[in-house]
């Protein structure tokens, strides 16, 4: 199976969270499930044009000032694209790490200092 890399996930870094939510709510019908974390975080449901789920995302506190929307390319494996973003000339600002029982995540920043995520999906991570 051909795997072509593409936005599968965005963060939203928000500094009110219920505002924030009830903004996208009314905006674009989005839909927000409360996830069970020491801080509260959302995932969001979106639909495309034609009504059908689109690109998933998640919604949580700002932690940096100046962070904002974050996007996240699945690829087949985190490690494989790490190695293609150094030798391009981009940055890791985080390396690879799990997230339990979803798969395998870490940050980038590309030539022009645009940070973006690279997502390995993988149910078995830990």
């Amino acid at each position: 199976m051909l795997v072509i890399p593409t936005i599968v996930h965005f963060d939203l870094a928000v500094d009110n969270i219920d505002r924030a939510r009830k903004f996208y709510e009314k905006l674009f019908d989005w839909k927000f499930n409360q996830v069970p974390m020491p801080v509260p975080f959302y995932l969001i449901e979106t639909k495309d044009l034609n009504g059908n789920p689109g690109v998933g995302g998640g919604m949580g506190e700002r932690k940096l000032p100046g962070q904002t929307t974050m996007n996240y390319i699945g690829v087949p494996s985190v490690e494989e694209y790490i190695t293609k973003v150094k030798k391009l000339g981009g940055n890791i600002i985080m390396p690879r790490t799990a997230v339990a029982g979803w798969g395998y995540l870490a940050i980038c920043v590309d030539t022009e200092n645009n940070t973006f995520g690279l997502w390995q999906e993988d149910k078995n991570a830990i």
